[in-house]
């Protein structure tokens, strides 16, 4: 009996030994390990291994030996660039947001990096794919509400506030606040260009925008006088400033726009005052469309009224 309990271990320990073959004792962690999940002995070998995956397109096993690297050295040199090379596989698979979060992570962790100004561009260039619509191609990243690009280009003009890309990023942020119908926060962030950037190309793009914002606000579901008052200043101020900017055209397509929406607005006041039986009021009003908007529509309009409202006083007499 005690023979064959015998042999039945020694046949137990000779068939676990190919499994222990990819397994090591290590003193440092005091626990058993596959060698494939550690890391080579030093950073510069653990990195040309990360990046000969790279090379051969096979992002997957990049990741994971980049990943080793970072766990491993979290402090060489080499680690600053693998984290980089992160945000590159990322990209290269089509995981845009994922590659500005490695990106970022860079600038977060290694500051003194040589790649600093690089990653600001490659981030800027995710911000306007996610601004012209592009979708992400991978599950399971919750992404920012709205758009990615409002976070990404926020933090282009925060990672180099006076860097060469931050003016353009600024004046791209209001536009994809804007493009949301956000336009007091659209409205922020341009101002934002005027004052931070005032001798950029688009300090003067950003007034026309801000004046856009507020007229864009008077044309919410009851007509706005106030903003619109306000748009039309500034589109009035940036015309004056900019006369041969290609914007002025629309600046002036807007002030004519919003001067016809002061003509009906005024119009609308007459024929309430009218209805009223408030005739001197209604007569103010009319007299006020047609002579402070003669070349509208509602000039002719409001002159009609009158003259209806002048034989009915003759008729009277």
């Amino acid at each position: 009996m005690k023979r064959i309990i015998l042999s039945l271990l020694i046949i137990y320990f000779f068939s676990l030994q190919p499994a222990q073959a990819y397994w090591i004792w290590t003193p440092k962690t005091g626990k058993w390990v596959n060698p494939k999940n550690l890391p080579k002995d030093n950073p510069g070998e653990q990195f040309a291994f990360a990046k000969s995956f790279f090379d051969v397109h096979k992002y997957e096993d990049a990741k994971r030996e980049f990943r080793k690297l970072l766990k491993a050295f979290p402090k060489s040199a080499e680690a600053a660039e693998s984290q980089y090379y992160l945000g590159l596989t990322e990209e290269k698979q089509g995981k845009y947001y994922e590659a500005y979060q490695a990106y970022q992570m860079v600038i977060d962790k290694y500051p003194f990096s040589e790649r600093i100004q690089e990653i600001i561009e490659l981030e800027y260039k995710i911000a306007e794919r996610f601004m012209s619509g592009e979708k992400r191609k991978a599950l399971g990243v919750t992404l920012p509400v709205d758009n990615p690009a409002i976070e990404i280009f926020a933090k282009v003009v925060e990672n180099s506030t006076y860097g060469p890309l931050a003016p353009k990023a600024q004046y791209k942020l209001g536009l994809v606040l804007k493009g949301l119908m956000r336009y007091y926060e659209a409205e922020e962030e341009f101002n934002k260009v005027v004052s931070r950037y005032p001798d950029s190309e688009w300090s003067a793009a950003a007034k026309f925008q801000i004046a856009s914002c507020r007229s864009l606000l008077s044309k919410g579901f009851a007509y706005d006088q106030g903003s619109a008052q306000e748009a039309k200043e500034r589109f009035e101020d940036f015309v004056r400033e900019h006369p041969d900017a290609v914007l002025s055209l629309d600046a002036e397509r807007n002030i004519n726009d919003i001067r016809e929406k002061e003509a009906e607005a005024s119009y609308n006041i007459a024929v309430f005052y009218e209805k009223q039986k408030a005739f001197d009021s209604a007569k103010i009003y009319y007299n006020s469309v047609i002579n402070d908007y003669t070349n509208s529509p509602w000039a002719a309009r409001a002159a009609a009224k009158l003259q209806i409202m002048e034989h009915k006083d003759e008729k009277k007499n």
